[in-house]
């Protein structure tokens, strides 16, 4: 990428129009925004409610310190490097310095790590994969030293969640798993109850997103995330569907998946001499991999239709997150002879490298993504929204500008105020003298407007319940335009002042109250702990296997 410019992948857009209008607003002084200001054209929609925090923040932070063409290869580098890292921690507790070293390096640049770097461009899944490992290493602390380690789990639970919706999923359940095969394994439901706390702690750390993203989703027309070709029965390994490039982007993901889980199941194989120095790990790991490469098949999908939530991972090949830390795992540990270490790891870098060469060679590279969408939002013509935010009733593909141009010099942007022709069903424009914009940002419009008559005043701007309206200083009620949504104002005649602002509803101030109780309660605990228990326990696993 230093070299070749982005890997423009599947979300790449998506994503990096995110961290820009993100960008805009802190500079607008909106420390956490929830309406994404230029997504629509410039109608907006809520996609910060609904889409986990923590890749927008970190995508638009290093936006703020670094040009914005290095921005992408910036995240990927961090990402990888935290899951090296996270990977490191797991390992080293249980495998050799070496072998420690030797997973999370090939746990870091998995290929299923390569496939959403140059294929997908899915920064938030990225950052979620980093997460994973610190939280597989707490579900094992939780099932050998229980409530001691319920805070900790907690917090990295709270993590997943607010990296990325469908990792998150993934790693619940991996979780639930984990936790399933600890019971059995220590014969007791112990690790059953400790890790509940622990999951019910960390959605509440986490509820001042998880709350308002669930309440408001009957606002939006989310089913269209499961659309067509979006859903698990249209994702399996080796699936066939008559769309040609989605066939053959499926096909390389299925030769990867089906590449991994052929070498974990061998390597499995070879460490299953060690189960019982590893103890649980070993079975933990075991179920993991299980889980994850059975999940990927068609025979699964009385799963996916039955699991809650589960099928909002929309591709089963995303189970290919938690199997890249299995892959690692027993590439790194089945090997105990050093002659034997060197060649395996040997062997596996040079595939990861050949792996990777090929699809620097096939992927999409496009310098020009950024300059677009930044000059899109320059000029005011924003950018194309997502389908599954949109507010019911709207219709992004016929909202006004959807049509405009991304030229040198750009098209004109959609007004900001118009008057809604009831005969012909449309927005017209109005004379420049009838109307003075006062204010006009991502959360507040302002604007005064001469009426002729009683009239219905389009503003670019999507109909949303989050959006309070006042004419003149007294509460009104807006509505949606026929088929697309646009917000309307109903004015008499006469001159009027309009103010409309994006208010803070209920369900996001109690959840806000949630979480900081709940982050005060974990928080509380975890230095009790620290405080009656100096050193941690990983410390001193450590050293006992020094």
């Amino acid at each position: 990428m230093w070299f070749l410019g982005n890997a423009s992948g599947h979300d790449f857009q998506f994503h990096m129009a995110s961290w820009l209008d993100v960008s805009g607003q802190w500079r607008e002084g909106i420390l956490y925004p929830r309406w994404a200001e230029w997504a629509n054209y410039g109608f907006g929609e809520p996609r910060f409610i609904f889409y986990p925090p923590a890749s927008w923040i970190l995508g638009a932070g290093l936006g703020s310190i670094l040009p914005w063409r290095m921005v992408p290869g910036a995240f990927i580098w961090i990402a990888l490097v935290l899951n090296g890292c996270a990977m490191w921690k797991l390992a080293r507790l249980w495998l050799t310095p070496a072998q420690a070293a030797a997973a999370a390096v090939i746990c870091a640049v998995n290929p299923y790590q390569l496939i959403i770097a140059y294929y997908r461009s899915d920064f938030a899944e990225l950052l979620g994969n980093a997460v994973f490992p610190f939280l597989v290493l707490r579900a094992i602390r939780v099932v050998q030293n229980g409530w001691r380690q319920v805070p900790a789990l907690a917090f990295v639970f709270a993590a997943m969640w607010l990296t990325n919706a469908p990792a998150a999923v993934i790693a619940t359940y991996s979780l639930a798993l984990i936790l399933l095969v600890g019971a059995v394994y220590r014969k007791s439901l112990l690790p059953l109850m400790t890790g509940g706390a622990a999951m019910l702690f960390g959605f509440g750390v986490a509820a001042f997103y998880i709350l308002p993203a669930a309440r408001e989703q009957r606002w939006v027309q989310i089913g269209q995330a499961l659309a067509q070709l979006l859903r698990p029965a249209s994702n399996f390994i080796f699936t066939r569907e008559p769309d040609p490039e989605f066939l053959l982007f499926n096909w390389k993901v299925s030769t990867v998946a089906m590449l991994v889980i052929l070498v974990a199941g061998i390597g499995a194989v070879f460490l299953a001499r060690r189960r019982r120095e590893l103890g649980f790990v070993w079975w933990a790991v075991l179920a993991l991999g299980v889980a994850a490469s059975a999940l990927m098949f068609a025979p699964s999908a009385i799963i996916w239709r039955l699991s809650p939530k589960l099928a909002f991972v929309q591709f089963p090949w995303r189970w290919l997150g938690p199997l890249g830390l299995v892959f690692a795992f027993v590439v790194a540990a089945a090997p105990s002879v050093r002659r034997t270490q060197v060649a395996v790891w040997t062997l596996a870098a040079l595939s990861i490298a050949g792996i990777g060469t090929a699809m620097v060679q096939d992927c999409w590279w496009d310098s020009e993504d950024i300059p677009v969408l930044a000059g899109g939002i320059h000029s005011g013509n924003g950018y194309e929204g997502t389908d599954e935010y949109q507010p019911l009733g709207s219709d992004r593909y016929s909202l006004p500008g959807s049509d405009v141009p991304y030229g040198d010099p750009p098209g004109l942007p959609a007004p900001l105020v118009t008057r809604w022709d009831k005969e012909t069903e449309s927005s017209v424009p109005v004379p420049p003298q009838s109307v003075h914009i006062e204010r006009w940002t991502a959360q507040n419009k302002d604007f005064t407007y001469v009426a002729n008559g009683n009239e219905n005043v389009g503003v670019r701007l999507l109909a949303f319940p989050a959006w309070a309206a006042k004419v003149d200083g007294i509460d009104i009620k807006t509505f949606g335009a026929p088929g697309i949504g646009q917000l309307l104002v109903p004015l008499e005649a006469g001159k009027h002042r309009v103010t409309l602002r994006f208010e803070r509803t209920i369900d996001r101030t109690f959840a806000d109250l949630v979480s900081l109780l709940f982050v005060v309660l974990v928080s509380a605990w975890q230095i009790f702990l620290w405080r009656s228990s100096p050193g941690s326990d990983e410390e001193a696993q450590a050293s006992r296997a020094s």
